[in-house]
């Protein structure tokens, strides 16, 4: 599974989570479907142990063919000890990838694009130095992360300035460029050559993005608006800008940004949206994020052709078992059901939304802290594998 970008004291992968398998759960907008009177016990259980383990609070909704279920654990503030909400808005992190790749393949079925295009050609002299190419790599080694290229959260000055310490305290209202964060990968070599293998790099998406940009000639947020949000009707779905705030309803979020201080938590709910600009910035609930995997499966969103292209995958080398397609993944739970999904991690939030390959079972769900990611493959084995549909 891919990164998931958190403190980055280590970023958290869920490939690392694998040896622990086992559930899964998600809340929902305020309800334009009726929820089913069915509990989902085992996905409930799973996400109290989340919560007794030390996760502040989780927000979750599943979506199966019996109707629509939410749910919450724990709670939203640790200062007034009010309980996360099930209808919470909150950072999906790198989940955003998903949508880039959507709106890069509708480009794609409009013949604007071709997925075997180079970089150089629509960024030209944009990727240069180093060792790195735009010219060798594609439009498609950016999508399905086979480019090589450095990812920008790996570097060490970055990560103290930005992520981690005094340095995030200091600099989360700081307005950054996509330009300042691809200039920080460039400074260093390519990790490998482009299609050689995957390797999950934030600055393929923030290129992804740019290139959507350049096609469209508007603003990257804009494309995602008028293709995926507003057709949907996401209005729990939104791209922050400048923005430090979250809408509401939404939680607090919380990190360790001290790793020699374990046991301090620092409130992190505010930050400049354009730090994740491209790569992690969208903020959403689950009940969208399930109509939006939802849709994209059952072709609502894409061609026959460039789903099926978003459907052809590498293997993950560092997730033995695990594949990535085009701005998603495909994995095998531990009781055979395959689903697709994208995990994603801000300073204080994880999330993760899944599908069936049919698209009749969703679940979406968030963390309001930087830590805890252990248990949430067991939250989606919980799901798939012991809920039953």
């Amino acid at each position: 599974m891919t990164k998931l970008k958190t403190s980055r004291a280590g970023a958290i992968s869920l490939a690392a989570i694998a040896v622990t398998a086992t559930a899964f759960t998600a809340p929902a907008q305020a309800s334009r479907d009726t929820v089913t009177s069915v509990d989902h016990p085992v996905t409930q259980r799973a996400i109290d142990a989340a919560v007794r383990a030390g996760v502040p609070g989780i927000t979750v909704q599943a979506r199966d063919t019996k109707g629509v279920w939410k749910s919450a654990s724990g709670v939203g503030d640790l200062r007034a000890g009010t309980p996360r909400g099930k209808n919470d808005r909150f950072r999906v992190g790198s989940i955003t990838n998903t949508f880039v790749a959507t709106v890069l393949l509708q480009m794609e079925a409009e013949k604007r694009i071709s997925l075997d295009d180079t970089v150089e050609r629509h960024l030209p002299g944009l990727v240069k130095g180093n060792g790195n190419d735009g010219r060798t790599i594609t439009v498609r080694q950016l999508l399905n992360h086979t480019s090589g290229l450095f990812d920008y959260l790996a570097d060490k000055e970055y990560v103290e300035t930005y992520l981690v310490g005094d340095g995030y305290l200091q600099h989360r209202y700081d307005t950054l460029t996509p330009e300042k964060r691809i200039d920080v990968a460039l400074s260093h070599q390519p990790v490998f050559e482009s299609g050689a293998r995957h390797g999950f790099s934030h600055t393929n998406d923030i290129l992804a993005a740019l290139i959507i940009e350049r096609i469209g000639g508007k603003p990257y947020e804009h494309e995602i608006r008028d293709r995926i949000i507003n057709p949907l009707g996401l209005t729990a779905t939104s791209n922050p800008g400048e923005s430090v705030h979250l809408p509401r309803p939404s939680s607090r979020g919380y990190a360790k940004l001290f790793p020699s201080t374990p046991n301090r938590i620092d409130d992190v709910t505010e930050v400049n949206g354009t730090q994740g600009w491209g790569d992690g910035d969208i903020i959403s609930s689950a009940d969208d994020l399930n109509r939006f995997y939802r849709a994209l499966m059952r072709g609502k969103l894409l061609p026959p052709r460039q789903l099926k292209a978003m459907k052809t995958t590498v293997d993950n080398p560092d997730f033995p078992g695990s594949a990535y397609g085009l701005g998603i993944e495909r994995f095998e739970a531990i009781c055979g059901t395959t689903f697709w999904y994208h995990d994603g991690g801000m300073v204080g939030w994880i999330s993760l939304a899944a599908t069936t390959e049919d698209g009749r079972h969703q679940i979406a769900l968030n963390y309001n802290s930087s830590w805890g990611a252990e248990s949430v493959l067991p939250i989606l084995n919980a799901e798939y594998c012991e809920q039953g549909d």
